[in-house]
């Protein structure tokens, strides 16, 4: 309960006492009395050093101040130092990967598609509401099972087994690491946006960490279920069509996925012709024993029935239109959403509680 009790102040006669401070007889609260003690610290006009009073005023804040620019370059500093005792030579590792990526033997000519679908499925297991197993790319638990065996994940070994080469050639980068930068370099190499990426992620040990069956986007179903599956990782519809147009490369495979076929007719270029594709093209259900899927006159392309979902849903197909007349705002778009997948749950890429940019 506040307290209430009132008392009279009588007029105070001293000379030296500024007229703001005098009061004849009247009632008034604790309150009353704190504030103006309070203001006649600070404000009192016969003071005779008004610097020292904006200093005292000040005095808290400077506290606060010095102590986010200490949280700060402590925490750079950390993180830097952390990156300098591994040691790792960043460049050399993305030339290595670089290097593994052409190769005509596999698929379309390039291994680009598949490593960026193993950081994609590693990273969009993410969870904003799960604290006991958030998934995201931090950990690499896609080495374990059961994750490892979850349908979504078929045909994903190839990926994995691929950049063990580069894993025995730079032993302290962390798997979480290597996936995650090997698809930042192959959507650079394929033509994509040069993406931000950020090394810290920590590998976890064992299959104790490894996220539920489902958290993926499933091929066949609508846009309920896409937001369903996006949001939960914190992303907003420009962010989903962006990160979907990543189907401009690669294609489907039957052993895989169940599905046949590639969405654009370079799936090994990293472009804005998947949304034009989706636009442009005439897409008729195909005649086959298969999953589902979408075909165009010719035959050769395809679209899954969640593709499709971005035009007949009104506010997806407003975003596809936008990326499909202009390359350069995907391309933007893109890098940014897919800096924010591949960063979802990272501990040591969080924004300290500080830092206010």
């Amino acid at each position: 309960m506040a307290l209430t009790s009132r008392f009279t102040v009588r007029s105070l006669s001293s000379p030296t006492t500024s007229s703001l401070y005098r009061v004849n007889s009247q009632s008034l609260t604790y309150n009353d009395i704190n504030r103006r003690r309070w203001d006649r610290r600070y404000w009192n006009q016969s003071t005779t050093n008004p610097t020292q009073n904006l200093n005292d005023y000040l005095f808290p804040w400077k506290l606060i101040a010095g102590a986010v620019a200490i949280g700060t370059f402590s925490y750079l500093y950390s993180y830097n130092a952390e990156a300098a005792e591994k040691k790792v030579d960043y460049n050399a590792v993305r030339e290595d990967i670089k290097n593994l990526l052409d190769n005509e033997k596999y698929d379309d000519g390039s291994y680009g598609p598949v490593l960026i679908r193993l950081a994609w499925h590693a990273a969009g297991t993410y969870s904003k509401t799960d604290q006991k197993a958030p998934g995201g790319s931090d950990g690499a638990t896609m080495r374990f099972e059961p994750e490892s065996a979850h349908g979504a994940n078929s045909g994903l070994n190839v990926a994995r087994n691929l950049l063990e080469k580069v894993k025995n050639k730079h032993p302290e980068i962390s798997y979480a690491d290597l996936w995650s930068l090997s698809a930042v370099v192959a959507i650079e190499h394929m033509g994509g946006p040069k993406i931000n990426w950020r090394p810290g992620r920590v590998d976890k040990t064992d299959g104790s960490h490894c996220t539920p069956n489902g958290r993926l986007p499933d091929a066949d179903k609508g846009p309920d279920h896409i937001r369903d599956i996006f949001y939960r990782m914190g992303f907003n519809d420009r962010e989903i069509v962006a990160l979907i147009g990543a189907h401009a490369v690669g294609r489907c495979h039957p052993d895989r996925s169940g599905f046949s076929g590639p969405w654009t007719n370079s799936p090994t270029t990293f472009s804005n012709d998947f949304f034009e594709q989706l636009l442009n093209n005439t897409w008729t259900k195909k005649k086959w024993n298969g999953p589902e899927q979408y075909e165009d006159p010719t035959g050769k392309l395809m679209m899954l029935p969640a593709d499709l979902a971005l035009i007949k849903d009104p506010a997806f197909k407003k975003i596809v239109q936008e990326y499909a007349a202009d390359e350069d705002k995907y391309f933007k778009d893109f890098a940014l959403a897919f800096q924010k997948l591949e960063e979802a749950g990272v501990k040591a890429l969080a924004k300290p509680w500080y830092q206010f940019w």
